[in-house]
């Protein structure tokens, strides 16, 4: 059994992740432009960072599987199903490390660990400190997007006394979520948080009209997928005051640009895709755990969980 991972990776993510697979498993983690030697003999392809479609899928002829994390649109999935390739998701396995990390940000904006941390290690005269911020009870939270994540969030939020308004195409209820449109969750919500996949209803869904339905003491959260957001549309709302910050771990293009206009507001705390892994970089126990197992399921010519498609 043969397993290619693509993706940019430390030498020490790999030495983790190679050590949780079976050792009578070949395992290569290479990047997106090392990939070509690999797949062509590789019988299930993890994807970070590259696109799996039909010229992907001509340089690996051997391959029967495509496993994900919890996002697939980087995965022609007509095209793995022409093909008879497999391919699933891990979706709501990394439900509670995203969902704790959306609650990180909240924490982090309202006490001001960021600014305060960095007064501290600056050795400032703390009688010149000044800061305003907030306790989190009374505060409304709106969630775009109520699936395993956003309802993790939602059940984090209650239990800081937060009014938790929730956005779903579908309807829906769920305990403790007042559903709303996306209008007036954006007119009421002191945070904005987005839990959707990536596809063409939801690309660049938060745009500039979007900002300017927000209260400008609001925040925006991004721990799904950076093109969303309007980048270009949420540097505009942050620099004319229409929002009052943002938490985001994803971005239109990754790794961030150094260059990125982003790194530069005070009013933004950034973390580099991380959300979903919280035991090292590039690195989550139970995503791999699950990835295993959904392996072995097709190695033993079971429905690996999570599926996407059908084969016939």
């Amino acid at each position: 059994m043969k397993v290619v991972i693509i993706g940019n990776f430390a030498d020490a993510s790999k030495r983790v992740i190679v050590n949780e697979f079976p050792d009578d498993w070949k395992i290569d983690i290479v990047t997106p432009e090392e990939s070509d030697l690999s797949l062509k003999d590789a019988d299930v392809v993890i994807p970070e960072h590259i696109k799996v479609d039909s010229e992907f899928l001509l340089k690996a002829k051997k391959l029967k599987f495509v496993q994900t994390g919890a996002g697939f649109d980087n995965v022609d999935i007509e095209a793995c199903t022409k093909k008879g390739i497999l391919v699933s998701n891990a979706a709501g396995v990394n439900a509670i490390a995203v969902a704790e990390h959306v609650m990180a940000f909240i924490l982090s904006w309202y006490k001001n660990i960021p600014y305060l941390d960095n007064y501290m290690k600056e050795k400032r005269d703390i009688k010149k400190l000044s800061y305003s911020g907030s306790e989190l009870a009374d505060k409304t939270i709106g969630i775009i997007g109520v699936g395993a994540v956003g309802q993790k969030v939602a059940k984090y939020c209650n239990a800081f006394g937060m009014r938790v308004l929730g956005y779903a195409r579908k309807k829906m209820t769920a305990e403790n979520i007042e559903f709303v449109d996306l209008d007036t969750l954006y007119a009421q919500a002191d945070i904005v948080t987005i839990h959707v996949s990536l596809n063409d209803q939801t690309r660049r869904m938060i745009d500039s009209a979007a900002f300017k339905k927000m209260k400008k003491e609001a925040i925006i959260i991004n721990t799904s997928r950076g093109p969303v957001i309007d980048e270009k549309a949420l540097i505009a709302a942050l620099k004319n005051g229409d929002i009052a910050g943002a938490g985001l771990d994803v971005f239109e293009q990754e790794p961030l640009a150094i260059d990125s206009e982003l790194r530069e507001f005070d009013t933004v705390i950034l973390t580099p895709h991380t959300a979903g892994m919280p035991d090292g970089l590039k690195f989550h126990k139970k995503r791999y755990a699950f990835f295993i197992e959904n392996i072995k399921k097709v190695i033993a010519g079971k429905e690996p969980d999570n599926t996407l498609n059908k084969i016939k």
